[in-house]
């Protein structure tokens, strides 16, 4: 075989460190834990990257597409391991990777009972450098309903669709299913992918005599994200796509310590 020359790994005479240096917008075919199932498959859009050194010109572009061909499944664990080996094969002292997937939750309508899948995003953040971080982001649709329009109005309210994002670091695992339903339960009601006519009475009543600003489910996800064993920190972005409105509205929070569980 010709011997090619390797032009990445040639000395820059420039000395300027590159935070990250990688590849984005990669679709893969993953499996991700499943509290119910145990598995389910699904694609994701990776981002992997590494530190590169000042005196280096260029990383190996192809070693992070291999890295991710050898990663089995989504998990913090099997993850950690894929840096750790992006370190070495790279000769890098920090590597990242960024995962985004939907993931599907099965849940019934409320009234029938029809079983049927509804997707949240999901966003794994991790950066190995002398320690492991893993941040996982749920993003979780919900519908609210104004309170302030419920009050003044004669008859009726305006509702709208909602989204809840939820960020978590842990010291246990953390099911995604667990934050859905800390999200759902927040809110004025959930959303369904199938809802008969029976169903869909039931959820608008619910919604109405739940009235819930986006200060409220902030607030709301809050106190029982301080509940939940395993969480050393979170955030809390809710943004109401508002119905009457050409504005969006939004709240956020997140904690500033670490609880003592």
């Amino acid at each position: 075989m010709e011997n090619l020359k390797d032009v990445q790994s040639e000395k820059d005479i420039r000395k300027v460190a590159l935070k990250k240096v990688g590849i984005k917008d990669l679709k893969w075919p993953v499996s991700v834990m499943d509290k119910i199932q145990g598995v389910q498959n699904t694609v994701a859009t990776l981002e992997l990257s590494v530190k590169l050194p000042s005196d280096m010109r260029g990383t190996h572009m192809s070693r992070f597409v291999e890295m991710a061909n050898d990663m089995k499944s989504l998990n913090p664990k099997n993850i950690e391991l894929l840096l750790i080996q992006l370190k070495e094969r790279l000769q890098a002292d920090v590597a990242h990777c960024k995962i985004k997937f939907d993931y599907f939750v099965k849940k019934p309508s409320p009234v029938t009972g029809i079983m049927s899948p509804s997707n949240v995003v999901c966003t794994f953040e991790t950066e190995l450098s002398d320690k492991y971080n893993f941040l996982m982001t749920v993003n979780v649709p919900v519908s609210t309903l104004c309170p302030c329009s419920k009050e003044i109005s004669e008859f009726g309210a305006h509702n709208q669709r909602a989204t809840v994002s939820i960020a978590i670091k842990m010291d246990k695992l953390i099911w995604i299913e667990d934050i859905v339903e800390v999200a759902e339960e927040s809110a004025s009601s959930p959303v369904y992918s199938l809802l008969k006519r029976e169903d869909e009475k039931l959820v608008t009543e619910q919604a109405y005599s739940n009235p819930r600003f986006v200060e409220d489910v902030v607030r709301e996800a809050s106190l029982k994200l301080d509940k939940l064993k395993g969480i050393v920190w979170y955030s809390v972005h809710v943004e109401s796509m508002e119905s009457i409105h050409n504005h969006n509205a939004f709240a956020y929070t997140e904690n500033e310590f670490k609880f003592e569980q």
